[in-house]
């Protein structure tokens, strides 16, 4: 009989010993992995602290950058003022100097420039006077001390100043009253003589009147429907206060010299004539007082006025 094979079959241990191998293999491989990972995130960790380091670090700089800005641009502020207050120091000195050379020089005169000085202040006080407040009287005196102080100056150059500064003073002599003091006057007497009006015709037209209106007169009073006389003595009062009232008008606008107002505050004036005068030469009078008062001015018209200044600094200018 034919033997059989002989089979031989691995035996159980090898197997255990084939997976013992591969657990280990494979323990082995993930205690590594895991230190690799763990290896990673300890790096990504050190590095966010780094660069959370890194960005407070670059805060820090950023505030101490613009602390030292800020530190800079306040020195430069102050170096600017104090530039600034030193080139101020420099040029008052600089007219100091030149204050003192001018007025140590011979050829200038210190003594000469101080009174061209004051003849300069003098003849600007008196036109401000003028052109201000209307004080005729002030400005007067001002010029005649303008005069006295230029007659001091010896220089021929400023003989046509003189002459100038006589014309202007001579002029100024000749408006007599400040014009606005004269139209308040006029004013003031205007109102004294309105007081008093009379309230019906004067005798002599009352006399030249019809037989059948004298011989009525007692019963009957006619008057034309045409005119607004008052003749209540209630209308009379109310119509004299409004005059005197128009008139306070009138003389408030010529104290601030508005001529329109002025002439508004007259031609009202003129109304309430004609409502307490009944025509008559004294209503014709009287009206035509007023229109002169109304034609009054009330600033000064001088054209030379201010010359003699004008004709002063431009000799300084030149010299």
């Amino acid at each position: 009989m034919p033997s059989s094979p002989v089979v031989h079959r691995p035996r159980g241990w090898w197997w255990w010993l084939l997976a013992l191998l591969i657990a280990g293999a494979g323990g082995y491989g993930w205690t590594q992995w895991q230190a690799r990972e763990a290896r990673e995130r300890a790096a990504a960790s050190d590095a966010g602290q780094r660069l959370d380091a890194l960005d407070g670090r670059i805060d820090a700089i950023r505030r101490d950058q613009r602390a030292q800005l800020q530190r800079l641009q306040q020195a430069d502020a102050t170096n600017r003022v104090l530039r600034d207050e030193l080139l101020g120091i420099g040029q008052r000195a600089a007219l100091i100097e030149d204050t003192v050379a001018k007025l140590a020089d011979p050829d200038r005169h210190g003594a000469q420039a101080l009174r061209l000085d004051e003849t300069e202040l003098l003849l600007t006080l008196a036109q401000q006077r003028l052109l201000i407040a209307g004080d005729l009287d002030g400005a007067r005196r001002a010029y005649a001390l303008a005069g006295h102080v230029l007659d001091g100056v010896d220089d021929p150059a400023y003989l046509s100043l003189r002459q100038t500064l006589q014309q202007e003073r001579t002029a100024l002599d000749a408006l007599g009253a400040e014009p606005r003091v004269q139209a308040m006057l006029q004013l003031d007497a205007f109102a004294q003589a309105t007081h008093t009006a009379p309230a019906a015709l004067p005798s002599d037209a009352e006399a030249r009147a019809p037989w059948w209106r004298r011989a009525f007169a007692s019963l009957i009073d006619v008057r034309p429907s045409d005119r607004t006389l008052a003749v209540q003595p209630a209308d009379r009062a109310a119509a004299q206060a409004a005059l005197q009232l128009e008139i306070s008008l009138a003389r408030a606008a010529a104290e601030r010299r508005d001529e329109s107002g002025y002439r508004a505050a007259l031609a009202r004036v003129d109304g309430w004539l004609t409502r307490l005068w009944p025509p008559s030469p004294g209503l014709d009078q009287r009206r035509a007082q007023l229109k002169v008062i109304a034609a009054q001015p009330l600033s000064l018209s001088l054209p030379t006025l201010g010359s003699t200044l004008q004709q002063l600094r431009q000799l300084r200018a030149a010299r």
